[in-house]
This record gives C-alpha cells, structure tokens and sequence, in this order.
C-alpha cells in the first residue's frame, strides 16, 4: 500500500497552535493549491487542503509559517470521522504532514533577493551559507578536478 502525498501551495491562515493533555505540539492550516488547469470559463481552480503538523514541526510552522507564504508539504492523507453537537455524523479527510518546506521568507515576499534560491535561514556560525558567493567565478586548475 502506497499513501504519500506531495503539495505547494500558499497558507491560507496562519498556522493554529495548540498542545494536547499529554504536551505534544500540534499545529493545523489550510494550503490554498491551484489546480494545473483551468475552468471553462478560464478561470485558475484551488483546492484548499487541511495539514496537520506535529510536535517540533509543528512549533516551527507555527514561528515560521504565516498567512500568504508559500510551502511545500510531503505527508499522509487520512479521513476520520467524529458526531457534531447535532448528532450527525462529520467526516473529514487532511494531510498528516512529516516534512514541511518554506519556500519564501517575509523578505522574498517583500520583493528582496535571496542569493541561495530557498527560504533564508537565520545565520549563526554554526550555519554559514555556502552559496553566499554564488554566480561568481570559481578559480580551478587541472589538477583540482578528480578525473
């Protein structure tokens, strides 16, 4: 059996916090995902997906993440079903995720370049970013290369 699935799309909200009895984070959104084709009328069609996020992913979506960014989610689609307060019975079908990816920061979004292509990363000296010089020329003889 084969249950994967892979999404880009922009938030819909910010992501929503909360932790159960026993502590553990859980974070939920709605990924706004357009559809490769377009309507009749030539209009662009999405689908809004629910993702649920759990423990430390879902503390760092919930710093990170916000209304309008765009991310990519890889994880599970699941249905479970529950009795409203009317009695009638609510199905529901989101996707577990177990990988999250930001692909813009509030500066890509704001019109700033990003040098590396990816989301920016804050800089510590543990983290130093390899592409910082990326684009210009790299000096390299014969005897640099291995074949």
């Amino acid at each position: 059996m084969l249950n994967r699935v892979v999404l880009v799309g922009r938030l819909t909200r910010d992501p929503e916090l909360r932790y159960t009895a026993a502590g553990i984070a859980v974070a939920q959104f709605t990924l706004a995902v357009d559809r490769s084709y377009s309507s009749a009328q030539g209009e662009k069609e999405t689908d809004f997906i629910p993702i649920v996020v759990w423990r430390q992913l879902a503390e760092n979506c919930a710093n990170y993440l916000r209304k309008g960014r765009l991310a990519a989610v890889e994880g599970k689609m699941q249905t479970r079903n529950y009795e409203n307060n009317e009695g009638r019975k609510v199905y529901v079908t989101e996707v577990i995720a177990d990988n999250v990816r930001f692909l813009e920061s509030s500066r890509d979004r704001d019109g700033a370049s990003n040098d590396a292509g990816g989301a920016r990363v804050p800089q510590t000296a543990a983290y130093a970013d390899p592409f910082v010089n990326s684009g210009k020329p790299v000096d390299l003889s014969e005897d640099d290369l291995p074949f």
